[in-house]
């Protein structure tokens, strides 16, 4: 039975949700890591994130309960999405601005491209989409330029926690990728709330390993980040993705690969000061001209069932 088109109202808050909520987490994970060490962060805003949506679910009617290997995977893509991504995120923050963070993780397109390829083996990678990548190199570079040449020990810490940033993102990435491969049969919403779960539960073991709770300090301003990551990322943010993938082809949801950087520096410059130079500039125009052309590259397909694309769970 085909859906109702959706009104130009709803479509148009959609992308207003998803484009501000997830272009501002980066300034809510540099404001919250401040006082909150990153796996504590995360595995508080994780925890709640996950169990809530579990219990929606369950209301729902939705199936929460499957086997053991379905929950596995799930876990395993949680862990390697939200830990191997969103933990390198939050720790990266203590040094490297928000904004900057923002157009390192825009690059994430390039890496699902060349997974895809890698790994799903449904298409090859066309002209267009090679460009993009070649751009996206160069777009780094110019972004990294600054600290290639620091010899401030910030720097340094700056420059290695960037290039972690691009280590997080290819982790993001092969999470998502995997998680189209294993195609495990969950509903995509219970699916991701045990993703969320299962991250906020890795994050808290990491926590203990680290001490964290001997370093947290429970300030008004973090906490208040913290919520803001979970019902603004993963809640709001995230339905309205899901919502959108429903009802708007997926090249036009995609969008937000290219518009949450410049969310995230505007804020970034506008409330926490952060520096925007010509580095930054040239390098975000080079950036998002580099994810535009990945995201509209055509591809040569296999017959193969169309899926939802991974999505960021969290925000």
């Amino acid at each position: 039975m085909s859906q109702a088109r959706p009104s130009r109202f709803a479509v148009i808050l959609a992308f207003g949700l998803v484009y501000l909520f997830w272009g501002s987490t980066y300034l809510a994970i540099d404001i919250a890591v401040q006082t909150i060490p990153p796996a504590l962060m995360c595995a508080v805003r994780f925890s709640i994130a996950g169990v809530v949506m579990l219990v929606v679910c369950a209301a729902t009617g939705r199936r929460i309960k499957y086997s053991a290997r379905q929950i596995a995977l799930a876990a395993v893509v949680g862990i390697l999405l939200l830990m191997g991504g969103n933990l390198t995120l939050s720790w990266a923050e203590l040094s490297v601005p928000s904004g900057l963070a923002a157009l390192i993780i825009a690059i994430t397109p390039l890496w699902f491209l060349v997974l895809d390829s890698l790994l799903l083996g449904h298409h090859r990678i066309s002209w267009r989409g090679k460009a993009g990548l070649g751009l996206g190199m160069v777009g780094l570079l110019v972004l990294f330029w600054p600290e290639l040449h620091s010899t401030s020990a910030l720097g340094r810490r700056e420059l290695w926690s960037s290039l972690a940033l691009l280590g997080g993102s290819f982790l993001w990435a092969l999470g998502s990728v995997l998680s189209k491969r294993w195609q495990s049969g969950m509903d995509v919403f219970s699916a991701t709330a045990w993703q969320v779960t299962a991250a906020g539960a890795g994050n808290f073991l990491l926590a203990i390993a680290l001490g964290d709770f001997s370093r947290v300090t429970w300030t008004s301003r973090g906490v208040s980040a913290t919520m803001y990551l979970v019902v603004c990322g993963s809640w709001i943010g995230y339905t309205a993705y899901i919502w959108l993938l429903e009802h708007v082809p997926t090249s036009k949801v995609s969008t937000y690969a290219y518009v949450n950087p410049v969310v995230a520096v505007f804020l970034g410059w506008l409330i926490l000061h952060e520096r925007v130079d010509r580095f930054i500039v040239m390098g975000s125009v080079i950036v998002v001209l580099a994810v535009i052309l990945v995201t509209s590259a055509k591809v040569k397909e296999k017959t193969v069932p169309e899926e939802l694309p991974a999505v960021e769970a969290a925000g």
